[in-house]
């Protein structure tokens, strides 16, 4: 598949078919998730793999899936075949920045101006819904905000958070959201500088 088909065909998928994901496309996956940029090449991402039916309910009773299926919705996040848990560790980043090669010029760890963990992490979302799409199977993504427990359920170390889970499988029929009404912005994009015009 071409780059921008890939790129078009990209949306949040909320329903998934019973059909198991192969070992060797969700390996696929995982290595354009790993190859992600990230500052300094602290490689602060990780990401666990969870196909176990029962993880997977439990992971769709914490985000509240039953009351999102009384709304008329599918049971995306438990149907799904796969999840995949980014995850991110703060402190990699400011270990990173403590070594030799990237202190200021005072000879201390940057200031931090922007939370560049969290970017790399959506950088390895990025890639996984796009590497989902490019072996023909379909992703949505779920923030972690309303996991309460998901850290827990997965045991995962202190320094670790996990940012969010994408699932992954392929598509069945799904209700389109609301949010795309909105439609598409389009003024998004500035040259040069920005403008009211």
């Amino acid at each position: 598949m071409e780059f921008d088909e890939v790129v078009r065909r990209r949306r949040m998928v909320r329903n998934y078919l019973p059909d198991p994901v192969s070992r060797s496309a969700l390996d696929r996956i995982l290595e354009a998730a790993v190859r992600a940029p990230s500052a300094g090449f602290t490689q602060g991402q990780s990401f666990v793999v969870v196909e176990d039916a029962d993880r997977r309910r439990q992971i769709a009773e914490m985000a509240g899936e039953a009351d999102y299926v009384s709304r008329g919705f599918d049971p995306w996040i438990s149907r799904a075949p796969v999840h995949v848990v980014v995850c991110v560790s703060e402190t990699a980043y400011h270990d990173r920045y403590r070594e030799p090669d990237k202190l200021d010029t005072d000879g201390n760890e940057i200031s931090w101006p922007v939370p560049y963990w969290y970017v790399d992490a959506g950088a390895s979302l990025m890639a996984i819904l796009l590497a989902a799409v490019n072996e023909g199977l379909a992703a949505g993504f779920l923030g972690s905000q309303s996991l309460t427990g998901l850290k827990e359920l997965l045991e995962l170390p202190r320094t670790v958070e996990p940012i969010g889970v994408v699932t992954i499988g392929h598509p069945a029929p799904d209700r389109r959201s609301s949010s795309l009404d909105r439609g598409r912005r389009t003024d998004a994009i500035h040259r040069e500088r920005w403008t009211d015009g």
